[in-house]
């Protein structure tokens, strides 16, 4: 049985993520945890799913603490005090879905091995209901919201740059306005009102879903717009002329922010040679692509900085849970002596192009197989996730989608990456059909 993906447990609400496999989550959880912090993002589903962990939790005599709707990064900080946490988010897809994902006291989501213990629980129902006398105890704490701005209000330089914020209507909106005017800056909203509808834009934080805080910033003349995704977890940025931040613009920006002279930094097998080549002293270390493989990377090599161009951004000193809250506060410290733009036109640049084709999840490993075939006499290729290619003008990366019935590619090159790209298409094209 395989329940979770490179982000948790995530599906389509009452069709993959149902009450009944969320209340055995809590079952099997509860198996082994004494007490559990747990959380929800405003997703439609979001209650349903929570009281159903909930109940299998407490059925397993593991007393259970409510902090209500908070982004992923808060539930995270919280779970500190706890033998574990619990956060209902479907983060960066579409309001139809929603998921599980599963915390340990450092801010580190389960690992591999941690989920396949609860997989197997589940999949033999080992599960142990204890006495009535011994059903854990249920209460609620308001104050995670506030510890984990009061944390990151300490640990970050104050700022007096005007901000366009753009939550998306997601649980963001309950923190990071607030985190940004505790520290100075002065805050422009949008999308800050929660509502699990998503109804201003899709929840991911991309180029395509920005339009309105490009605008804005432009607009209101802002230094800076940040935007984020459902659970916050994800944070990207516009500059100073409306103009979008790529993820490995950021990744790079940050990485020099973060590292010093023979750092360590950890990215995922899709990130773009621009990060090595804006950090020619440091030792760039290349995972899985999921925030989880690049935290357990950082966590066991004890690495300065971790991130992923699709807008996790991990800071070890606070957690190993990407922070879209800390994120957004700390990127205030990039541009008090320089502006986005400028900081952008420092780095390097290569034509790089991502892109999708549709595969549905029993086809994924035929369409792989097809491609490593095809490919295999091109360049040197490397299976750490997915198949990657590495060619003298450049690279190509084909990967199936752990949360979402798709096949990525991401090509990038130094002349070339279109026809690069296509080919690489074509072939995928070709095992879909």
């Amino acid at each position: 049985m395989k329940l979770f993906g490179s982000s948790g447990i995530r599906g389509i609400t009452n069709k993959d993520v149902t009450v009944e496999l969320a209340l055995k989550v809590g079952l099997a959880l509860g198996k082994t945890k004494r007490t559990a912090v747990i959380g929800r993002d405003p997703r439609i589903a979001g209650e349903m799913i929570e009281h159903a962990v909930i109940s299998g939790l407490l059925s397993s005599g593991c007393d259970v603490v409510r902090v209500g709707m908070v982004s992923t990064p808060t539930l995270a900080y919280a779970s500190r005090n706890y033998d574990c946490g619990v956060m209902i988010t479907a983060s960066h897809n579409p309001s139809e879905y929603v998921g599980i994902k599963l915390w340990n006291p450092d801010g580190m989501a389960f690992d591999s091995t941690q989920q396949e213990e609860i997989e197997e629980i589940i999949e033999n129902e080992a599960f142990e209901p204890v006495r009535w006398d011994e059903i854990g105890n249920l209460t609620e704490d308001s104050n995670a919201i506030r510890q984990h701005v009061e944390m990151i209000v300490k640990s970050v330089e104050r700022s007096s740059k005007r901000i366009v914020i753009d939550c998306g209507s997601g649980a963001g909106s309950t923190i990071t306005p607030y985190v940004l005017r505790e520290i100075g800056c002065e805050v422009i909203t949008l999308n800050s009102q929660p509502d699990g509808y998503f109804p201003a834009r899709n929840p991911e934080p991309n180029d395509s879903n920005l339009t309105l805080l490009k605008k804005a910033v432009k607009e209101f003349e802002a230094d800076i717009g940040i935007a984020q995704d459902g659970d916050a977890d994800r944070m990207m940025t516009v500059d100073e002329n409306g103009e979008f931040i790529t993820g490995d613009e950021m990744l790079a920006m940050f990485a020099r922010h973060e590292c010093k002279s023979d750092a360590k930094l950890v990215v995922p097998v899709d990130t773009s040679m621009m990060v090595d080549d804006a950090l020619p002293d440091s030792t760039v270390v290349r995972t899985r692509v999921g925030d989880v493989y690049v935290a357990e990377e950082i966590k066991r090599s004890e690495a300065d900085f971790g991130g992923e161009p699709s807008g996790s951004w991990i800071f070890p000193e606070i957690s190993y849970c990407p922070d879209g809250i800390y994120a957004s506060a700390k990127v205030m410290e990039l541009v008090q002596d320089k502006t986005l733009s400028e900081l952008k036109n420092e780095l390097p640049h290569y034509p790089t192009r991502r892109g999708t084709v549709k595969c549905e999840n029993d086809k994924k490993k035929a369409v792989m197989e097809l491609v490593s075939s095809e490919l295999a006499t091109s360049g040197d290729v490397t299976d750490i996730d997915g198949i990657r290619v590495d060619l003298k003008e450049g690279w190509v990366l084909v990967r199936p989608s752990g949360t979402e019935p798709k096949i990525r590619i991401t090509a990038e090159a130094r002349e070339g990456v279109d026809k690069l790209y296509e080919m690489v298409e074509n072939v995928v094209k070709r095992g879909v059909a």
